[in-house]
């Protein structure tokens, strides 16, 4: 279990990475925005070379997320699509889906309301 804490801005962001043998799972807390996206990119890529087949990134904590986000995650999406396995998102709180929902990215990342979904599906 790795925890990331956004240096900058400790109270608004922050990151539990957990780990299986073949998930990890991404649990993000706080707001993302363009103060702190930066920080999600290193977070989301912390293993660029060895990216794990299947993630979930957990928003339930989540408050706010801009366009800055959205970024973010079509990055982490066009650094996986070639590889196999998925990347599902899960526990997304209403405006924060109204945003994804927006900008279209629930076609590209399946979402589901829990983390436990995600993974049995």
């Amino acid at each position: 279990m790795t925890h990331f804490d956004g240096a900058d801005e400790p109270s608004r962001f922050s990151a539990l990475r957990t780990t299986t043998d073949t998930t990890v799972i991404l649990s993000l807390e706080g707001e993302i925005d363009m103060h702190t996206a930066r920080r999600l990119r290193q977070v989301l890529t912390a293993d660029q070379n060895d990216l794990p087949a299947r993630m979930v990134i957990d928003l339930a904590r989540v408050t706010f997320m801009d366009s800055s986000g959205v970024k973010a995650l079509l990055d982490l999406h066009d650094a996986t699509r070639d590889k196999p396995g998925w990347v599902r998102l899960s526990g997304i709180q209403p405006s924060v889906m109204r945003l994804i929902e927006l900008t279209c990215l629930d076609t590209v990342f399946d979402c589901y309301p829990t983390v436990h979904h995600a993974l049995t599906v």
